[in-house]
C-alpha cells in the first residue's frame, strides 16, 4: 500500500468514525428522551406498539481490588497475572 494510500485510508477512518460519534450522540438523546417520559409516568417499564420498554435498576456486587490490595498485598499480588494485548492508535 502506498503513503497516499494509506493517508486516504486514515482519513476515511476519522471521517467514519465521526460519523459514528455523531450517530452515537443522537442516539444517546433519543434514549434519553425515552427515559425521561418514563421518568414522568413514573413507571420501569413501557409498552408502545409491539415495543416494551424497560428501564430497571440493577444491583450488582463488585470486587474492590484496590481495598484488598491496600490490606492483602502480597495475597494480591500472588493472584495478579500478566496479560498481553495490542493497542491499535493513529496520531498526527
Amino acid at each position: 500500500m502506498s503513503k497516499n494510500e494509506l493517508i486516504a485510508k486514515i482519513e476515511a477512518l476519522n471521517e467514519w468514525e465521526a460519523l459514528m460519534e455523531e450517530a452515537k450522540s443522537e442516539a444517546e438523546a433519543i434514549r434519553d428522551s425515552i427515559k425521561a417520559e418514563m421518568l414522568e409516568r413514573e413507571v420501569e417499564e413501557l409498552t408502545a406498539g409491539q415495543y416494551i420498554i424497560r428501564w430497571t435498576s440493577v444491583i450488582s456486587n463488585r470486587f474492590d481490588t484496590t481495598g484488598f490490595k491496600k490490606v492483602y498485598g502480597d495475597l494480591y499480588k500472588a493472584f495478579t497475572k500478566q496479560t498481553n494485548s495490542r493497542r491499535f492508535s493513529i496520531s498526527c
